[in-house]
């Protein structure tokens, strides 16, 4: 009785695979094929049947994936509970930022230090770093190695080392409304980086080298020349600054120094009094002629220095004036209102 129990369930258990496997077969003719992917967790799901039923018995129904599949899936599923991951990531650590900060300082200041030098200087401060890892920080950077880059004075090396000697020049221009017309007039002045006190050295509508030479000579006179004390001029490379101007320069002991090419930051201080100028009296007024040029130009140039606080010298005027803190608040006007100083009226 009981074989022929469980021969009938055998049976009825082979009837539902044939059905169910015939099921599958209509359903992926409907689909037009295989499944493209399964999601993990239908891999998952799949992987731990097919354990239970075994390669041959896989084989048997014809899965929709292949039983070496479905065994694989499921031995990954094994490794994957077995797997830990690590805290340790790849590769080596990276230099915290702070000292990379402090390589990079070293690097700029000193520019004669190699990197067991400056490994040498952080471990004084209890910082251990190997020299590779400053040589890294260092290529990574842009940075040359200490035979080259302690031949390459950089310009803010330049200007600090030289502040109180230094001079730029710059010429900016000027359209004047004229009776012949809108003519062009170059105005060529001289800033003192050190106090930002600007020199307006004249202005003409062809500067030609002989115009130049006159320029060269105001400025080394012994008597007030604006070059006495001084060691270098900044310039651009315009030919307006003559041969004849740079060796009169030369002879009185200032030299002449020129931007390199398209670098017009390496005389940021000019071009930022012809931006002044510019934007705070030029271009809000129409010159009418040589004389009004003049006359705008010498107000703006004394206002500048007198009674223009300047952002670069803490905000302070260039030459302040011992003025009254009590009585009446009185508006200076230069240029009919353009340029205003607030100030109070001794008692």
């Amino acid at each position: 009785m009981v074989n022929i129990v469980a021969g009938w369930v055998n049976r009825h258990q082979q009837a539902v695979i044939d059905y169910l496997s015939e099921e599958r077969q209509i359903l992926i003719e409907q689909l037009g094929g295989r499944p493209k992917a399964f999601n993990n967790s239908q891999r998952i799901r799949l992987a731990r049947k097919a354990k239970k039923l075994g390669r041959r018995a896989l084989f048997a129904i014809s899965p929709i994936v292949t039983p070496d599949t479905l065994l694989r899936w499921y031995r990954n599923l094994v490794a994957a509970k077995w797997t830990f991951k690590s805290g340790r990531k790849k590769g080596r650590p990276r230099v915290d930022q702070e000292v990379e900060k402090l390589v990079l300082r070293m690097l700029q200041e000193n520019p004669q230090w190699g990197s067991d030098r400056i490994v040498g200087a952080l471990a004084n401060l209890g910082i251990q770093i190997t020299d590779t890892t400053v040589d890294n920080i260092r290529k990574r950077n842009g940075f040359e190695p200490a035979p080259l880059r302690k031949l390459k004075t950089n310009w803010d090396t330049f200007l600090k080392a030289h502040w109180e000697g230094l001079l730029a020049a710059d010429f900016f221009t000027t359209e004047v409304l004229c009776l012949t017309g809108m003519v062009r007039f170059y105005t060529l002045f001289v800033i003192d980086l050190s106090t930002r006190h600007v020199t307006i050295c004249g202005t003409s509508v062809s500067p030609d080298g002989q115009w130049m030479k006159h320029v060269a000579r105001c400025l080394t006179d012994a008597f007030d020349g604006i070059c006495l004390g001084k060691t270098h001029l900044i310039i651009d490379r315009d030919t307006k600054f003559t041969e004849a101007f740079k060796q009169l320069l030369k002879n009185f002991g200032v030299d002449p120094v020129l931007c390199p090419v398209r670098a017009p930051k390496c005389n940021a201080y000019a071009e930022r009094f012809v931006r002044s100028i510019k934007y705070e009296c030029l271009n809000r007024i129409i010159p009418l002629g040589e004389g009004h040029l003049e006359l705008a130009i010498r107000n703006y140039i004394e206002h500048y220095n007198a009674e223009r606080n300047h952002q670069g010298i803490e905000n302070q005027l260039i030459k302040p004036e011992i003025l009254s803190r009590e009585g009446d608040i009185i508006s200076k006007k230069r240029l009919g209102g353009l340029l205003k100083y607030y100030y109070r009226e001794a008692a």
